[in-house]
């Protein structure tokens, strides 16, 4: 079976000549409260030089305002710049100077006399102005001073301090504005949660850019808001998230969240071989004192556990790939930092796993050469640090994360621009060549190679306890081995990672967690104290990924002969424990033969049989871990069985009775936990919930099994998954002003986690800026797998149970034929569904 190709945006539903069903659409006119009147005040125009002083009326000429979008096609005066549209990027729809027929800027906030607002005088107006627009027709705008609409609706409708519009906020959830064509004397109410907070949102926006007026489209706050977070994603939250390490990115990629040492000056190792690079960055440092940057070359092998550790007091960031450029002033070379993105959060840096599933995203964004500079990076990590890391951090030195690097370049490969093929395919080659190195130095080699079941595990080295976790994550472990010394955790803790207290118990105890650490699964009951001994399902279906990759690209891109230009053994094949007891110096070496397809197939071929062996039950219907120290399989019921339909390892069989028997156990209202309830056990104080556990969920493993399942013809399945992890991502974002987190409870449908670390992504004031890396993909990527009828109704807050008629009567009570739901002239007032749904 070939391998399967990720949808382009072609077949997206989200282009910018998409039809919203919220856009220009009327919302229901309300009536003023008792005493509440309109307000308007005079303001200044912003490009006179009397600021605070009101501006003065000319009947010459309309005063300048900022931000008043129309249709598109409308030019400015002189007809030299389009006017952006109503759902244009923030940096283009304030910042773009356009003209009003209002005369005066509108405090556009009621005022609690009855008059209109000037300074400090009330004026009262009994007339119509002449110049008011008659239509009714027209988009609604409204006139507002940015500051003090913040400020009102803040005081109103923020009753937790939070900085943000929410559902649990007990305001109530109203405010009148003045529109624009009545220059603030007319009034509108603004009503529901999500347009509150959407128009929270837009002011600190225009804010953002120096407004302190603005003219806003009412269609900017009845966004729909599938449309909505998907422009934000690719509009914002990818460049927020974007980072370089060179001169000018250097002050933001250095600030550690996780370093809870005393050294907090940036810090950056460059690796051996560099000369060139420690160079510029010395350079750097000179030229900006004020970052105290330290620069500090790494040795030959810099993954060695006992130097990792001794750098534990001085963590720094690790020197990543960079282009040689020349300066256009001083016409030196020069380097510069090629763009990344980063997850967010507290995780400042580049993470492996997290950056395939973002480049999910990017390929669908359009954002190819942002994609392509991340697998450059990690054929960078590969030939210096010698393999792909946790994270791009001095603590992350010894171990990796799930081997996603050949799927990731091919991916980015198939969208590159096909007119110049040869230099794709030297690219391609750079990718292939490091992951082939990956593959025999790293996966296949011992101690993550178990010869006996010729599967693989994570199993990193290293020594001590992991420093970039939060101050307290250990006590309990810690706890009784400082009892038992007689001393205090924290005395303890330095005497344990210094040598001078031998705990063999604790040293078995963190070579599991940090295989958990690497497996990217940290935490989980699933792994708890024999993470190191287990040949997992997802790990070895990710590795026969591997090797179909390699071979197919072998075979059908370099003709079948494939080079290694850098020298390394190459592990045994077959494998056997008679082949791997011999000295490596005596094994094959990569530059010493032409590579060829028919051993990464026979490899594929071989651990499939090794899979099916060990990891398929078929009396469960489901693959399970292996634990090679035990010999038998491990019972914890995992999601991750569905990357064996990820990576083609499963024979049709196999696959209809994952989906037939196993699917139901991994899925809830919104989508695939990690495990079962069963699996996870019981808890309570002593042994309290695990983020990667039952009823937490996940993007990475919603995107693996929707590939999965579509790979195999399970197109409705991996649908009705799809919509149910997007309608909990819309209404997140719906009732909880923006938000994007890393991680939500799929059986609550809340992104208020309460375990181990909370959640990320959650903590922003008045306008999300990032979201989550991943979960920005996941989003993306999941409109892919929707029709147009789900679309509108996830749009709309369609609950899954609703949409998949598991509650036929409370279609009544929505008034939603979902027959019609996606027809382009049926019947459904989609704004209409919307009021209801989200509370307009």
């Amino acid at each position: 079976m070939q391998r399967p190709q990720l949808k382009t945006s072609n077949s997206l539903l989200f282009h910018d000549d998409h039809e919203s069903p919220f856009v220009n659409s009327p919302a229901p006119s309300t009536p003023i409260a008792p005493g509440a009147a309109p307000g308007a005040s005079a303001s200044t125009d912003p490009s006179s030089s009397t600021a605070g002083r009101p501006a003065a009326t000319s009947a010459s000429g309309p005063v300048k305002v900022l931000g008043f979008p129309s249709d598109t096609s409308t030019l400015a005066k002189g007809g030299k710049k389009t006017i952006p549209a109503v759902h244009s990027d923030a940096s283009e729809y304030y910042s773009t100077e356009v003209h009003s027929r209002a005369r005066t800027f509108s405090q556009a906030a009621p005022s609690k006399a009855g008059g209109v607002g000037i300074g400090q005088d009330l004026i009262n107006r009994q007339r119509r102005l002449s110049h008011d627009e008659k239509s009714t027709t027209a988009p609604r705008r409204f006139l507002i001073d940015v500051e003090e609409t913040m400020r009102l609706v803040l005081e109103q409708e923020d009753t937790d301090g939070d900085f943000q519009i929410c559902i649990t906020d007990s305001g109530p959830k109203v405010m009148t504005l003045g529109t624009a064509t009545s220059n603030g004397y007319k009034s509108f109410d603004v009503r529901g949660n999500y347009m509150l907070s959407n128009l929270l949102q837009e002011l600190a926006l225009a804010r953002d850019y120096g407004r302190k007026r603005i003219v806003l489209d009412e269609a900017r706050l009845t966004e729909n808001p599938v449309d909505r977070l998907s422009r934000m994603i690719r509009n914002s939250f990818w460049n927020a998230l974007t980072r370089r390490i060179d001169g000018d990115g250097l002050e933001i990629i250095c600030a550690d969240p996780k370093n809870r040492t005393s050294n907090v000056k940036p810090l950056i190792y460059v690796p051996h071989g560099e000369p060139e690079m420690a160079d510029y960055y010395r350079e750097v440092s000179a030229q900006k004192p004020h970052l105290g940057l330290q620069v500090e070359l790494l040795p030959p092998n810099p993954d060695d556990p006992a130097f990792v550790q001794s750098l534990n007091d001085r963590p720094g960031i690790l020197a990543l790939a960079m282009r040689k450029t020349v300066d256009p002033e001083t016409k030196k070379t020069t380097f510069k930092g090629i763009p990344f993105i980063v997850p967010g959060a507290r995780f400042n840096e580049l993470y492996n796993w997290d950056s395939y599933f973002i480049s999910l995203g990017l390929l669908i964004d359009g954002k190819i050469e942002m994609a392509k500079g991340m697998v450059e990076h990690f054929i960078f990590e590969i030939k210096h640090y010698g393999k792909i890391l946790n994270g791009s951090r001095s603590y992350y030195l010894c171990r990796t994360q799930p081997p996603f690097l050949t799927d990731m370049a091919l991916q980015t490969y198939n969208q590159l621009d096909r007119a110049d093929e040869k230099a794709n395919n030297l690219w391609l080659k750079g990718a292939i060549q490091a992951a082939i190195k990956e593959y025999h130095t790293i996966w296949v080699a011992e101690p993550r190679m178990d010869p006996i079941t010729g599967l693989s595990r994570f199993r990193p080295d290293g020594l001590g306890i992991p420093p970039e976790t939060e101050a307290t994550h250990f006590t309990h472990i810690l706890q009784p081995y400082a009892d038992k010394h007689g001393i205090s955790v924290l005395e303890f803790a330095d005497a344990y990672n210094f040598g001078e207290i031998k705990e063999p118990e604790l040293d078995e105890y963190f070579m599991h967690d940090r295989a958990v650490r690497e497996s990217g699964h940290d935490t989980t009951y699933r792994f708890e104290k024999r993470c190191a001994n287990l040949a997992t399902i997802d790990l070895n279906a990710l590795l026969y990924k591997y090797e179909t990759d390699i071979a197919t690209a072998i075979r059908d891109v370099f003709n079948d002969s494939f080079e290694m230009e850098e020298d390394f053994p190459l592990s045994p094949f077959p494998i056997t424990p008679e082949a791997y007891a011999q000295p490596t110096s005596t094994w094959a070496r990569s530059t010493g033969k032409i590579h060829s397809s028919a051993e990464w197939f026979a490899r594929a071929e071989f651990r499939k049989q090794q899979i099916d062996k060990y990891l398929w039950n078929e009396g469960q219907k489901l693959y399970y871990d292996y634990d090679t120290a035990k010999k038998r399989q491990s019972r914890y019921e995992s999601v991750t069985a569905f990357w064996a339909l990820w990576a083609g390892c499963a024979s049709e069989d196999q696959a209809l009775k994952l989906v037939r028997h196993s699917l139901s156990k991994f899925e809830v209202i919104g989508g695939l936990v990690p495990g079962t309830e069963e699996s996870r056990g019981k808890i309570s104080l002593s042994r309290p919930n695990r983020q990667w556990d039952f009823p937490y969920a996940w993007p990475p493993h919603q995107i693996m099994a929707w590939v999965g399942l579509e790979r195999y013809g399970f197109i409705e399945e991996a649908s009705r998954l799809a919509y149910r992890w997007i309608y909990m991502m819309t209404v997140a974002f719906v009732d909880f002003n923006g938000v994007v987190p890393e991680k939500f409870d799929a059986v609550k449908l809340s992104h208020m986690v309460d375990a181990e670390y909370g959640n990320q992504g959650v903590d922003f004031k008045f306008v999300a800026r990032e979201g989550f890396g991943w979960t920005n993909a996941s989003f993306q990527v999941g409109l892919s797998f929707l029709s147009v009828a789900m679309r509108r109704a996830v749009s709309a807050c369609v609950n899954p149970d609703v949409f998949f008629g598991r509650h036929a009567s409370t279609m009544k009570g929505l008034d939603l034929d979902i027959n019609t739901l996606g027809s382009a002239t049926g019947g459904v007032d989609s704004l209409d569904v919307a009021t209801k749904n989200l509370g307009l």
